[in-house]
């Protein structure tokens, strides 16, 4: 039997990919719904890529909004091994900080070497971005998508989320990032509608 100790030598990356449907989020709060990262994956990938188009069509950058789209998509992934560590326990103090991005490290190597050498630098160029403009969107864009779930769980009924609502909309604003503020200007309210006012 196959473990995952011997997953390099069973070229089983995007089996392992596939298994980011069963690592739920929020795990320390009540769910109304569980959030998958695959499911926030995907929505932290809709929102990097738009926030790219603002910076290029608004702001006259120059960023790649497909390639955000694909760091976004692949941001969470460690998850598959790690977990999702709520974030009061990844920032309680320095050193918890500090061993986290160690072991995050350490499941990217692993992550990639489940991946064919003859390509895989390809995907280490995605887990490794060293593009802090294309980045910094992702990270916004992974916050708004988190900011999201929280209008949703209160939409819901379910209070619990309230302060991480707040705490994450600010931490958005202080990123001071226009296109992330201009996202929660001018997007982030159709969140507050039915499908009906939506459409």
């Amino acid at each position: 039997m196959t473990t995952f100790a011997d997953a390099s030598e069973n070229n089983s990356f995007f089996a392992l990919t596939s298994r980011m449907k069963y690592i739920n989020r929020w795990g320390l709060m009540r769910n109304t719904r569980n959030e998958n990262i695959a499911e926030h994956s995907l929505d932290t990938a809709i929102i990097a890529h738009l926030l790219c188009i603002l910076r290029n069509d608004r702001f006259r950058g120059n960023v790649d909004p497909d390639r955000a789209a694909v760091l976004a998509i692949f941001h969470d992934t460690t998850e598959i091994i790690t977990g999702d560590l709520p974030t009061p326990v990844k920032y309680l103090n320095p050193e918890i900080r500090t061993a986290y991005k160690d072991v995050e490290a350490a499941a990217v190597e692993k992550l990639l070497g489940c991946i064919p050498e003859d390509i895989r630098g390809e995907y280490d160029g995605i887990f490794k971005s060293e593009d802090k403009e294309l980045l910094k969107l992702v990270k916004a864009a992974d916050k708004i998508s988190a900011l999201i779930k929280c209008i949703e769980e209160r939409k819901s009924g379910n209070r619990d989320f309230e302060e991480a609502e707040k705490q994450t909309f600010e931490s958005i604003r202080a990123m001071g990032i226009p296109e992330a503020d201009m996202f929660l200007d001018e997007f982030l309210p159709a969140y507050e509608l039915t499908l009906d006012e939506q459409a």
